[in-house]
């Protein structure tokens, strides 16, 4: 492998203002699944929001692949007029209450993702990060009407206590995020991810109350302090126009009607058979071990 430090430079001036931060690490890269635009908005309300620079740029030349996603160019009349550079940047960004944490954005690498992940997990050494969280959208058969629920996954099971698994066993394509999450806990780094559930019938359009939801549950799961308001304001608007729209289709409010039935029951049946308490996890837990004592 290339040597990974290749692949990036820092600004070390703002590299120095992380001196003991033992930073949270966010990622959220184009590319990949992002239903409802998720992910991407949350990393934009972040940066609209919140005071931060760059702290490392990557070498995106070296990753990226053109021919398969060209970026965007316009041409006027008899020339050209503009070309969308595409830039991989880590943000050193600060929260409302002084917090300094980390936000990894940009497009999702094609190529050396072996090599890219151990660049970041450099980063991750050098910078102290005491956790890294990946975040995005993904489309599922619900209602725009219920709560927008997530799917939490973690290396550590500790870190994703609470939140019920709405997903069984499955063999997915790999995205990077994925990988680096891997990746760290093989390194007994701890690392977890937020996939927040969007309606299918909206996941290719901008969904803001998926990342309200993001937002909030980073917010507890970090103990971060990433305002709300914005968001808040842009879901309460884009749920009004869908609800606007919705009412002048009897095809779309059987298509909700059928979903939020098929929500409630889930729910019900869930409330029967509730998450159990770290108590009794670890009561279980003693058990088991009292028990395989015996047999030995």
């Amino acid at each position: 492998m290339m040597d990974p430090a290749d692949l990036y430079t820092v600004d070390e001036a703002v590299v120095a203002k992380m001196a003991q931060a033992h930073p949270v690490l966010i990622t959220q890269l184009d590319g990949f699944v992002d239903a409802g635009q998720a992910g991407r908005l949350l990393s934009a309300h972040l940066l609209e929001h919140l005071d931060h620079e760059v702290l490392a740029e990557f070498d995106h030349d070296q990753l990226h692949d053109y021919r398969s996603r060209r970026p965007a160019m316009i041409f006027d009349t008899d020339r050209w007029k503009s070309y969308a550079d595409l830039h991989l940047r880590l943000h050193r960004v600060v929260d409302e209450q002084g917090e300094v944490f980390l936000l990894l954005s940009g497009p999702e690498p094609d190529v050396q993702w072996e090599r890219f992940s151990a660049a970041l997990v450099q980063l991750v050494e050098r910078l102290g990060v005491r956790l890294t969280v990946s975040v995005h959208g993904i489309p599922m058969a619900v209602p725009h009407t219920r709560p927008v629920t997530l799917t939490a996954h973690a290396t550590d099971p500790a870190l994703v206590q609470g939140y019920r698994s709405w997903i069984d066993r499955v063999e997915v394509p790999a995205s990077f995020t994925g990988l680096l999450e891997f990746r760290l806990g093989q390194l007994d780094r701890k690392a977890m991810g937020f996939a927040a559930h969007v309606p299918h019938y909206l996941a290719q359009a901008a969904f803001p109350e998926a990342a309200l939801t993001l937002v909030r549950s980073l917010n507890q799961a970090t103990g971060l302090a990433v305002p709300l308001d914005a968001l808040e304001r842009s879901s309460a608007g884009n749920l009004a126009d869908i609800a606007g729209e919705m009412a002048g289709s009897a095809e779309v409010q059987e298509l909700v009607g059928t979903l939020e039935q098929q929500y409630d029951a889930l729910k019900a049946e869930q409330q029967n058979d509730p998450v159990p308490s770290a108590e009794e996890i670890a009561a279980e837990f003693e058990k088991f071990l009292a028990d395989r004592e015996k047999d030995v």
